[in-house]
């Protein structure tokens, strides 16, 4: 199994972050078919061969993804579309 974390500081307010964060998931939701849900200040990703958390605290925001034997061959793309989204919608 392939797994990846990106971890990124913010400094924008927590409403705009949780913002972001949804953007992201509905993202990953709209082109690669996961869930998402919330639990508190953690948005978990779950799907075919994909299972991840985007958490925010104490000025860092955390994505944390395991991918399955399938998905894996898909491991730089994701990373590569996680760390793009957070470059440009997380200040």
């Amino acid at each position: 199994m392939a797994s990846f974390r990106v971890t990124k500081p913010y400094t924008m307010p927590k409403e705009e972050l949780r913002e972001a964060a949804q953007g992201l998931a509905s993202t990953l939701e709209q082109q690669h078919g996961v869930r998402s849900r919330w639990e508190g200040d953690t948005v978990r990703i779950k799907g075919a061969g994909v299972d991840g958390k985007l958490s925010f605290h104490d000025g860092l925001i955390d994505v944390s993804v395991q991918l399955g034997l399938l998905a894996s061959a898909f491991k730089g793309v994701l990373q590569r579309e996680v760390e793009r989204y957070l470059d440009e919608y997380i200040t």
